[in-house]
């Protein structure tokens, strides 16, 4: 079983080959003149590989290249900002009229915590990602409260059908500080004379189980 090796030179350059002793194959030897340069940040490294099952060695050349000579389309592009999906509603409605709306966050923050998986939801008050959206806040009540997550399809297809009232969209930011920063905000809610749920009102501040971390709304 023979074997054999390619190696391509510029016209001009002399090769020679040497051959070992009985049985040590043959190497081949490249020789460069001596006012001969190659492309700056090429060198050649030479490295011998043994092959299986033959006593013989052969030598071959390696090209090594400087960072500086990589293609831009190698260099792993920068980190994407995140896309967030919110819904969105004067706070009244959202944290003290929707019968529904603590019970729905409640039941999804228990599943969570069964199945181990990190909460990708919050609620938002008086979220500052509302100045990029003019032809929202211009419809919206204030002080305003934003469930915002990273799970479109639940925003988009659930949350926005299930409390119907609120208005929708998505941005993107480059950090979960930048997407729920907020503006300082008061929440006043005056006491329903009739409640209608089976199940008895929500108690003030229900809420701030699912603020981002270091956020409180005030009480008055």
């Amino acid at each position: 079983m023979s074997t054999s090796a390619s190696l391509s030179v510029t016209a001009g350059m002399p090769i020679s080959t040497q051959h070992g002793s009985a049985g040590r194959g043959r190497a081949i030897v490249l020789s460069l003149p001596s006012n001969h340069t190659l492309p700056q940040g090429l060198g050649l490294v030479s490295a011998h590989s043994n092959l299986k099952g033959r006593r013989g060695s052969f030598k071959t050349a390696v090209a090594s290249v400087d960072s500086n000579q990589i293609s831009s389309s190698s260099v792993p592009p920068e980190k994407e900002a995140n896309k967030y999906y919110f819904v969105v509603a004067n706070a009244k409605f959202m944290l003290d009229e929707e019968e529904h709306f603590q019970e729905l966050l409640f039941e999804r923050l228990r599943n969570y915590g069964e199945r181990s998986k990190e909460q990708d939801f919050w609620l938002v008050i008086e979220p500052k990602f509302l100045d990029k959206f003019p032809n929202i806040t211009k419809r919206l009540r204030r002080p305003a409260v934003a469930l915002v997550s990273t799970n479109g399809p639940w925003i988009t297809r659930f949350m926005k059908l299930r409390l119907d009232r609120v208005l929708s969209d998505s941005y993107e930011a480059g950090s979960l500080e930048e997407a729920l920063a907020s503006n300082p905000a008061t929440l006043e809610f005056e006491k329903q004379e009739k409640w209608v749920a089976p199940y008895p009102k929500y108690e003030f501040g229900w809420w701030e189980a699912f603020l981002p971390t270091g956020s409180k709304g005030s009480k008055v």
